[in-house]
């Protein structure tokens, strides 16, 4: 899965399994929208860890600046891709269902010193999306011209809500 019409990732984005997909989509869907090119695989920490290594010590070498990675429960893959690339890795926490993510937002934000992960809130893929994009944007003119674009289209929703007919 591609977001955007480049055969060259900008932005790997991987859960633990496919049922982590229905969140990671939104990340791919704010990527797609600033035309931003990413990828959406399965790598699993704990059942293919050889692939999860492979993974992230080949993502800069095909191009991927920045990684996403949703994990739930004991939520192992974004740190265990941050200690084996120095590609900025941004943590997404699934929810879970006994605990509603709270295990996967602690073990994503307890990384050790020197390993760092950026996290978002539980379930919220977006933001990591955005916050991909604005990395990326760092080098990129015309991509920060388009988060500016967005963020002012998320302005004037807020503004243009009937609810604040009459000022």
């Amino acid at each position: 899965m591609t977001s955007s019409r480049s055969d060259r990732a900008l932005v790997g984005i991987v859960g633990g399994s496919r049922s982590d997909f229905p969140i990671l989509e939104a990340a791919l869907a704010v990527l797609g929208e600033l035309d931003v090119p990413a990828e959406l695989r399965v790598v699993s920490a704990h059942r293919t860890p050889d692939h999860l290594f492979r993974y992230a010590e080949d993502a800069a070498g095909r191009g991927i600046r920045v990684v996403i990675a949703g994990a739930g429960g004991a939520a192992h893959l974004p740190g265990m891709l941050a200690a084996k690339t120095i590609l900025p890795v941004i943590g997404v926490p699934i929810p879970t269902q006994h605990l509603g993510g709270m295990d996967s937002l602690l073990s994503i934000v307890q990384m050790p010193r020197g390993i760092p992960v950026a996290t978002v809130a539980i379930g919220n893929a977006l933001n990591a999306g955005l916050l991909a994009a604005q990395i990326l944007a760092l080098g990129d003119p015309a991509l920060a011209e388009r988060l500016a674009a967005w963020r002012s289209r998320q302005t004037q929703d807020v503004l243009d809500d009937p609810t604040n007919a009459g000022g």
